[in-house]
């Protein structure tokens, strides 16, 4: 399943792991590389020493391409690419767009930028500054999401741009990637079903708690961080956060990436501007990264936070990622080999 985007970063198989906060660590990155498919490490929630800890950890692990999700918006972001760059990964990959600057010093450097976009807009933006493809995530996908789903999105930006499109949201099987490839993707990304898997370093019991949820069991909030998060149903989803605990978070965070108040203001400006977001909205923010370490890491089910797509609902198993990833590309090579032989019903006739 030779894809626009295995032959753009080097991989065997078009499949992402996304670089979700506190989970994708370089052990999921490295099972994932070593399986054949994408694997990002997430670096947020990382000081720039332990994002380079980690990028050698990944290195000793595997000698696939992976990539490393960089905040665009962050008061360093200059130093993580010059980073990436030192440490030759392959991808670098945006939540929200970067800089022209950031593209192409990183392009310069050999490195393929992959930015997400919720929007045909967003995608025809970035198309213009010249990233190397873009990563559609609908709004099925868990953490930051948008509005329209991704059977409506992921169309609207292949016809948009002349660029490998990555498709996200809803996605956790064969037949999903065989649907997104029918659609014109070059791939698809995924990172509900990666958190779901065995080389997952997230807690057995908070993989109990993803496992027991429906496709009901998610809702969408802003009161976490000011933008909309999807995640999984709980009482600390659904309540509002006072600026005191903000505050108090910040601080725990602070405290965690040793990360000084100055640096911390530094990080909230450009996030206001980058996001266009009150005072208010940036003061939400800090409450994100130790409630979602608290779920995610501590295994404090109830009193964190716990990123979900829908798609939650529709995983029942812990394969490795060697097993799931082998499983999505043969179900979906099986399904495209098989051609319009579904369109022909038992009496031979095509079906209108």
């Amino acid at each position: 399943m030779d894809t626009a985007l295995c032959r753009l970063v080097g991989v065997r198989h078009p499949v992402v792991q996304t670089g979700m906060g506190w989970v994708a660590g370089p052990r999921l990155v490295t099972a994932t590389a070593e399986a054949g498919g994408l694997g990002i490490l997430a670096s947020a929630t990382m000081t720039l020493p332990q994002l380079a800890a980690a990028i050698d950890e990944v290195r000793r692990g595997t000698s696939a391409p992976f990539g490393v999700n960089l905040r665009a918006d962050a008061g360093d972001a200059a130093e993580r690419v010059e980073l990436v760059i030192r440490k030759r990964v392959r991808v670098a990959s945006f939540a929200l767009a970067p800089s022209r600057v950031l593209i192409d010093r990183l392009r310069e450097a050999g490195v393929v930028v992959i930015p997400t976009v919720g929007a045909r807009r967003h995608a025809e933006k970035v198309a213009a500054m010249g990233v190397d493809a873009v990563l559609v995530q609908g709004g099925e996908g868990g953490g930051h999401t948008g509005a329209v789903a991704t059977t409506v999105l992921l169309p609207q930006v292949v016809d948009a741009v002349d660029l490998p499109v990555i498709a996200a949201g809803g996605f956790f099987d064969g037949r999903g990637l065989a649907a997104a490839l029918a659609y014109g993707a070059a791939g698809v990304a995924m990172g509900t079903r990666f958190l779901l898997t065995s080389d997952s370093a997230v807690p057995d019991v908070v993989k109990r708690r993803y496992l027991a949820a429906t496709v009901a069991d998610t809702v969408v909030t802003s009161r976490v961080d000011g933008l909309p998060h999807r995640m999984l149903r709980t009482p600390l989803a659904e309540s509002r956060r006072g600026a005191l605990g903000a505050l108090r978070h910040a601080a725990a965070f602070r405290q965690l990436t040793g990360l000084s108040w100055r640096a911390m203001l530094r990080d909230g400006l450009a996030m206001r501007r980058a996001r266009d977001l009150g005072w208010g909205q940036v003061l939400l923010a800090a409450n994100a990264p130790m409630l979602a370490r608290a779920g995610l890491v501590d295994g404090r089910t109830e009193a964190g936070l716990l990123p979900s797509g829908q798609v939650v609902g529709m995983i029942g198993t812990l394969p490795s990622c060697a097993e799931l990833i082998e499983a999505v590309v043969a179900e979906a090579a099986g399904i495209l080999r098989a051609g319009p032989s579904f369109l022909v019903s038992d009496r031979g006739s095509t079906l209108g």
